[in-house]
């Protein structure tokens, strides 16, 4: 059984598995860069560990180093948390290799998901809908045209590999795709190493709903309801909540089968989220896949009363689920809000020096940070500094308790995106449930006064 679990991440998602650990009685270990060494994640680690100077190729992506600090320590496990190695296919291998356990599904299963265009060949093999496009990777600009025009415009130019939004842009004429096929090819090949381009149809007036997944390694797959991420901007997540106000019954119920068909098709384990795109309609279709735990995984811990993580270890630990779909319920309403160091009226990242920190406490609210007052906020990581999350009998509770917490923090020393929020919150659009991936660009000039 699982008694050291090395932590391969940093912030808040460090902090998050480190509790749920120690309430387990399994012993952690932090690695850390240069720059994170007062951070707080290093210091409730039973054991920390310098790996590298504060860039991430490094630290926090050097695999090897990570390893060996693994063996050092005695870690039996490994959590890659979200983001850095979390979904890197050659990272888990390293570590089936080594003996030690990866918290989470297997590299086969990560490669594949790993290419979006593999990705949407196995969904399509396991019956979920996905949305038209390519089946194989485009390659050149003449091509994609040619394509384009055949599909419609408006199209997703989209890398293959990777996610966060980079190689991914909106095109609307042959134009603008010839100025952002080669542009974006290349990025995606400096960040993932790999710049295949693929292109969809843009689905109008579309929301962001995923569908959260455990599986066991004996074959028990169980859905635990969805969560709504429509409201982003530059393709990264800014609210969630769970469940969506939009989705019926019936809708829930169908995207909860096809989510847990494709994992029976993979032979998935672990926990995973299947994210769906749905039209004004209700139709569903396929986006992507993530093989890790996610951001946003709390507003669902805080409906259904499971705790992700310890049920990503038991798993590891090659126990069985201990309860079934026809158990699980779905109590209240929950929202989570990220907070960025960032400026809310052009979203650049605001790094510095946090003097004062405070956050309301109390029944219902949940915060998971990775700053505390007097902390140096560094440029080298994602600005995202904490995670504030509700619960409320209703959405309208939840909102209402939202919009008070956030009214009553307070961040000094720098830019952050609560101005912005507590706007969200007491936008009509937002209010009524009216929101699609669009919500924040269509309203921005009503959102930054």
């Amino acid at each position: 059984m699982i008694s050291k679990v090395l932590i391969a991440n940093r912030g808040e998602i460090a902090l998050r598995v480190m509790r749920t650990c120690k309430k387990m009685g399994i012993q952690t270990v932090a690695v850390y860069s240069e720059a994170d060494e007062k951070a707080p994640f290093v210091q409730m680690a039973d054991e920390s560990y310098l790996i590298g100077p504060p860039r991430v190729n490094e630290s926090y992506l050097n695999a090897d180093k990570i390893l060996a600090v693994a063996k050092e320590s005695g870690a039996d496990a490994i959590h890659p948390g979200y983001g850095f190695l979390s979904e890197n296919g050659r990272f888990a291998e390293k570590c089936e290799d080594a003996g030690i356990i990866f918290i989470g599904p297997t590299s086969k299963v990560m490669d594949l998901m790993g290419s979006k265009i593999e990705a949407r060949k196995a969904m399509k093999k396991a019956n979920v809908p996905i949305v038209p496009g390519t089946e194989e990777a485009v390659k050149s600009t003449e091509e994609a045209i040619e394509i384009a025009n055949t599909i419609g415009y408006p199209v997703m130019l989209k890398a293959s590999a990777g996610g966060g939004g980079i190689g991914m842009q909106i095109v609307n004429s042959d134009d603008e795709l010839r100025k952002a096929f080669d542009s974006n090819a290349k990025r995606a090949e400096t960040f993932f190493g790999d710049g295949s381009m693929f292109l969809e149809k843009k689905i109008d007036h579309a929301r962001h709903i995923e569908i959260q997944l455990l599986a066991d390694q004996h074959g028990n797959i169980v859905h635990l309801f969805e969560r709504e991420c429509s409201i982003q901007r530059r393709n990264q997540k800014v609210i969630e909540e769970a469940p969506s106000a939009f989705i019926s019954e019936s809708t829930r119920e169908r995207m909860g089968k096809a989510a847990v068909s494709a994992a029976k098709e993979l032979g998935y384990t672990n926990a995973g989220t299947i994210e769906f795109l749905v039209d004004s309609n209700q139709n569903f279709y396929f986006l992507e896949m993530n093989t890790r735990i996610q951001v946003e995984h709390p507003v669902t811990e805080e409906i259904t009363g499971i705790d992700i993580v310890e049920q990503q270890i038991n798993i590891a630990n090659g126990r069985e689920l201990s309860f079934t779909q026809e158990e699980l319920r779905i109590h209240g309403h929950a929202i989570e809000a990220r907070i960025y160091a960032e400026d809310p009226k052009t979203f650049f990242p605001s790094p510095g020096y946090i003097s004062t920190f405070e956050v309301p406490e109390g029944e219902n609210i949940r915060l998971e940070s990775a700053v505390t007052s007097n902390y140096d906020v560094t440029p080298f990581y994602d600005p995202m500094i904490s995670k504030l999350i509700v619960k409320g009998t209703s959405r309208e509770e939840a909102i209402n308790l939202l919009r008070e917490t956030l009214m009553n923090t307070r961040i000094e020393g720098i830019k952050t995106n609560v101005p912005l929020l507590i706007e969200i919150t007491n936008h009509q659009e937002y209010l009524s449930g009216n929101t699609t991936t669009k919500f924040i660009e269509e309203h921005f000039n009503l959102l930054k006064k």
